[in-house]
């Protein structure tokens, strides 16, 4: 039941991005609640006018490259980048970041879609891409500019990142990849038809059955497999719709807060979507130490969860300083009212 290629692979680079906007959720209930009422989080990232999927992907993916040394880019086989808001709804986003990174022409270039776990998918198609022999590397990327419906909860939260992991052998790479689960099923909790502009949700019911049933059953299964237990890891990364689910679904696991803490980024730059635990993931090997396990578990709409375990290798301590980390974006903030942020978002349609 666990996917773990014959090859060993793992990520070779990794990088962050998010942009320096932030709008405070106070200023969403100003608006919408007369200042009434907690908020789910303290502020969230905001593209600005110039920034989408594509460039926040760009940015991430070079300082992925920086990370993983002397790598040629034309040595890269797969460029993939998975989203939900994708600048284009035909004409690929993968093709434009790996022309941007020299890449091209020949690698496979493909977007990817999966609701919020749309990056982790990515990256385990470029671990059975490398670990297959197929490739040398292969770069992964989860990127959202994330959009909601104005007055609606997900306007507290729904944000914008990106982050990318060049996956390559083993020998080369900053940590290695130990096993991988995906568990999933149609619930239908979060979705958008064509020509919507902005997503529907089941409001409580994307919490369970749905986040937290598929988190469960992926982490459980794959630690099962594995034959390893919450102590064994040093750091725990989940997908991030807001502070309390994360935390919830640790403590059902067995894993403590402390393991939680370090990838919890929600608070500071909301929930970045196809972004948000590798976003968490970034964060952790920034601070991470050889031998340090890790546990990583997406989830997506529809609904979803991959679940990854990986174990950081000498090599991190010398990596990490070659590109920026991702507190350096977090901590790199201007903010915005509300005004700045619907133009920055293009919700004032002519």
């Amino acid at each position: 039941m666990v996917l773990k290629p014959r090859r060993e692979v793992g990520f070779v680079g990794y990088g962050a991005y998010v942009p320096r906007y932030r709008l405070p959720n106070a200023e969403v209930a100003r608006v919408w609640m007369q200042g009434q009422g907690s908020t789910p989080i303290k502020e969230k990232s905001v593209a600005g006018l110039d920034e989408d999927v594509v460039t926040m992907s760009v940015e991430a993916a070079r300082n992925a490259l920086s990370r993983a040394g002397p790598v040629d880019p034309n040595q890269i086989r797969a460029v993939w980048v998975g989203s939900e808001s994708h600048p284009y709804a035909v004409k690929p986003t993968s093709t434009i970041v790996a022309e941007a990174i020299g890449a091209t022409p020949y690698t496979q270039a493909a977007d990817w879609e999966f609701a919020c776990k749309a990056g982790t998918e990515a990256i385990q198609a470029a671990i059975g891409f490398v670990g297959s022999g197929m490739a040398r590397y292969a770069l992964a990327i989860g990127s959202d500019v994330a959009q909601a419906r104005p007055a609606d909860a997900l306007e507290y939260t729904a944000s914008a990142g990106s982050a990318a992991y060049l996956v390559g052998p083993a020998r080369e790479a900053l940590a290695t990849f130990e096993g991988s689960l995906s568990y999933a099923t149609d619930i239908p909790d979060f979705w958008r038809r064509a020509y919507q502009r902005y997503p529907s949700h089941g409001g409580r019911f994307t919490g369970q059955p749905a986040y937290f049933t598929h988190i469960v059953e992926a982490v459980r299964s794959l630690m099962e497999c594995l034959g390893t237990e919450p102590p064994d890891y040093r750091y725990a990364v989940f997908h991030q719709p807001n502070v309390k689910f994360p935390i919830s679904v640790a403590k059902q696991l067995g894993f403590t807060v402390e393991q939680v803490q370090s990838g919890l980024l929600v608070n500071e730059i909301g929930n970045t979507y196809a972004a948000s635990s590798p976003l968490g993931l970034t964060a952790v090997l920034d601070i991470a130490e050889p031998g340090d396990r890790v546990l990583l578990a997406s989830y997506g709409s529809g609904a979803g969860s991959d679940a990854l375990s990986i174990r950081v290798t000498d090599a991190i301590l010398e990596r990490q300083r070659l590109a920026p980390r991702t507190r350096d974006y977090v901590t790199r903030r201007r903010e915005v009212d509300y005004a700045i942020y619907a133009r920055y978002s293009n919700k004032l349609v002519r």
